[in-house]
């Protein structure tokens, strides 16, 4: 069952945060990463009058939270979508703002745990990777077809590993003669490619992993694109809160909400004008990340930052 294999990443706190706002009779929320539906099915069942629209490129995901939420009949509404396609998934939905809005960023619990993804270097499996299998890109098509210069790029742009050269032409070299079609092969390549004082300080195939899991899915993309839209969607005193588990994603909607809670008047001016005030305050200060508890009960938690705003006025 999705209950046993699936526990959501800060339900207590994000539930807090979003109360004020989905707690309002004919509340509307996004849940922009839907997976097996843990988020969505307790805010539902928090919040008696809401409705809430799942996304999720993950058909297996979708399958599995449709089962999950069928006893909240037509409140839970879900669409097979990217979290960039939230303004079309609403405007097919006939809904022009929303009152909440929930990004729980990177792979999912069942991704994770299924191990014929291919998501987990600790396992060996086809060197797939792709969270919408439909998609026709996949880990082992980036490495047999990419160049050399490409592959070096995306593992220093997505993963932050300073051995990528290294990686690279190694990966090059060894698809010359054969291809790589396992998640197995590439970590013994990686292993081989690592010097042994740098294999201590982590496991060699974590940064490049992960790396090709957002390649593959074009999650920075996506993601630069979505924040934007779904916060213009977001109705005055309406909330969002974002989860991010890697820094390149936390980064990013760090400087978005730093942008949309920060006034625009020009420095010198003796008052601050209506048009220059923003439209969004932060609810947390920096990054919340989770307590000691939290990961003692889902390590999974480790790593998330979690970053929250409420829309204060609203222009349009």
């Amino acid at each position: 069952m999705a209950e046993q294999i699936h526990t959501p990443v800060l339900l207590e706190r994000t539930l807090e945060l979003l109360a004020p706002a989905l707690g309002r009779p004919g509340a509307v929320a996004v849940d922009c990463t839907l997976g097996m539906g843990g988020h969505s099915e307790a805010m539902l069942t928090a919040f008696p009058e809401l409705t809430v629209v799942g996304l999720d490129r993950d058909t297996q995901a979708l399958e599995i939270a449709g089962e999950r939420l069928r006893p909240f009949g037509d409140r839970a509404r879900l669409v097979h979508t990217t979290y960039d396609g939230i303004g079309e998934a609403l405007d097919g939905l006939g809904i022009d703002v929303v009152d909440g809005v929930l990004f729980d960023l990177g792979v999912s619990s069942l991704q994770l745990d299924r191990v014929e993804r291919g998501f987990s270097y600790s396992k060996d499996a086809p060197l797939d990777m792709r969270m919408d299998p439909t998609s026709p890109v996949t880990a082992e098509t980036v490495l047999a077809e990419y160049p050399e210069s490409e592959l070096r790029r995306i593992f220093y742009q997505y993963g932050e590993e300073k051995l990528a050269p290294r990686y690279a032409r190694r990966i090059v070299e060894h698809r010359a003669e054969a291809r790589l079609t396992r998640s197995g092969e590439l970590v013994d390549l990686l292993i081989a490619a690592t010097p042994m004082a740098l294999q201590r300080a982590g496991h060699p195939a974590k940064r490049v992993f992960q790396a090709l899991r957002i390649e593959v899915n074009g999650e920075l993309a996506s993601l630069e694109a979505a924040v934007p839209v779904a916060l213009d969607r977001i109705a005055e005193s309406g909330r969002i809160v974002v989860l991010a588990y890697q820094s390149l994603e936390d980064r990013f909607v760090k400087r978005e909400l730093a942008a949309r809670t920060t006034s625009t008047a020009p420095q010198g001016l003796p008052i601050e004008l209506p048009e220059h005030r923003p439209d969004f305050r932060l609810l947390v200060r920096g990054a919340e990340l989770a307590s000691a508890d939290e990961i003692d009960r889902n390590p999974r938690a480790k790593p998330v930052r979690l970053r929250a705003a409420e829309r204060i006025r609203r222009t349009a």
